[in-house]
């Protein structure tokens, strides 16, 4: 499909403090956008970003029949826009379309319409380390009637937004003791809204006591580490690197399938399985827990400083932490230009000579 642009004649590129970028409260100058009726994608558009005008009856606004995934677009030093890992983002995005019930996007028209959208908003990259054009696509029902079941009609979209960094500190995290965010054979791997807002109530406890996040554990026991609410979670204990194995229940991160890839390619240990809150008690106690990081699109690599399972209080010292720091320089690194990318891993984003 042949992919039509409206350009906006009222950009707020001008208005925009790129020294100052909260997290997701910019938005650029267009968004793609396409129609499913009749039993496939229809009309692809890039146009200027305006509100959509939603029916009372729209079915994603009563159950929920709504996905998204979240991408960076960064800047090589010659100015040429990198977009990291599309494949996966493409292939995650399709993976919680199946799951929950909706159309898939065809990879290649995909690409297009990141890339076209990239090249058009390339102004918007941020120049600044750690600051990047975040992607959002989403795709939600577009039916009109109350009643469940899957919606005959969506609607898919992508806009971008300038970003900073969504941590620029250290992280306290504490474990989850009452609420969950996914059992076995739920919705826990998709990228679907509702386990968002499924998060949101026990993210105010958590900070009502002066975390910024929560770690959830298993829905059984609360003894099994899955992720923190905002990325995958990772602790290097005794030299070697755990993470929760992805067991349904978890996202498939792409940072995270990133950072398993760098540090085998390093020669690191890195072990995939269920991780217990008494092997990190026990890491903590005899003094072989060495860091703990968060890994995500958003979140990149995060450190964390404090990390509470009940009343014991674990402290760790970024300062003194090695890996993260590493990890969070190589990806930087990648999405840059200035480390070289081995994996295969960057598409540039040339500008697209295209007759629309």
């Amino acid at each position: 499909m042949s992919i039509k642009i409206k350009h906006t004649e009222n950009s707020s590129f001008s208005k925009v403090d790129f020294d100052n970028l909260p997290f997701g409260q910019i938005v650029s100058d267009h968004m793609f956008e396409m129609d499913f009726k009749d039993g496939k994608w229809q009309e692809p558009i890039i146009r200027p970003v305006e509100k959509f005008s939603i029916h009372p009856a729209n079915l994603t606004l009563h159950y929920g029949q709504s996905i998204f995934e979240g991408m960076k677009a960064s800047r090589h030093h010659d100015g040429t826009p990198l977009l990291f890992r599309l494949d996966k983002h493409a292939e995650r995005l399709n993976a919680s379309a199946d799951r929950m019930c909706m159309p898939m996007v065809a990879e290649d028209l995909f690409y297009e319409a990141i890339e076209t959208l990239v090249d058009l908003d390339r102004a918007w990259i941020p120049l600044r380390d750690g600051s990047a054009l975040y992607i959002r696509p989403f795709m939600f029902a577009t039916d009109e009637f109350i009643g469940v079941r899957p919606s005959l009609d969506y609607k898919f979209v992508i806009f971008t937004c300038p970003v900073g960094p969504y941590y620029s500190r250290p992280v306290s995290l504490i474990a989850e003791e009452k609420y969950v965010r996914a059992t076995p054979g739920g919705v826990g791997e998709a990228k679907t809204a509702g386990n968002y807002a499924a998060s949101l109530y026990p993210v105010k406890v958590a900070k009502e006591k002066g975390y910024d996040q929560v770690m959830w554990m298993d829905p059984f026991e609360f003894k099994y580490i899955q992720e923190v609410g905002t990325m995958n979670i990772f602790f290097k204990m005794g030299g070697k690197v755990y993470t929760p194995d992805l067991n349904g229940t978890i996202l498939k991160g792409v940072t995270r399938d990133t950072v398993i890839h760098i540090l085998n390619d390093e020669g690191y240990e890195v072990i995939e399985g269920p991780l217990s809150k008494d092997q990190v008690l026990e890491a903590h106690k005899n003094g072989t827990l060495e860091e703990v990081f968060g890994s995500g699109t958003a979140a990149v690599i995060s450190f964390v400083n404090k990390l509470a399972f009940g009343d014991t209080i674990i402290h760790l010292d970024p300062e003194a932490f090695k890996t993260a720091p590493f990890l969070k320089s190589y990806i930087e690194g990648l999405r840059s230009g200035r480390k070289m990318d081995r994996f295969g891993w960057i598409k540039r984003v040339e500008s697209l000579e295209m007759a629309h």
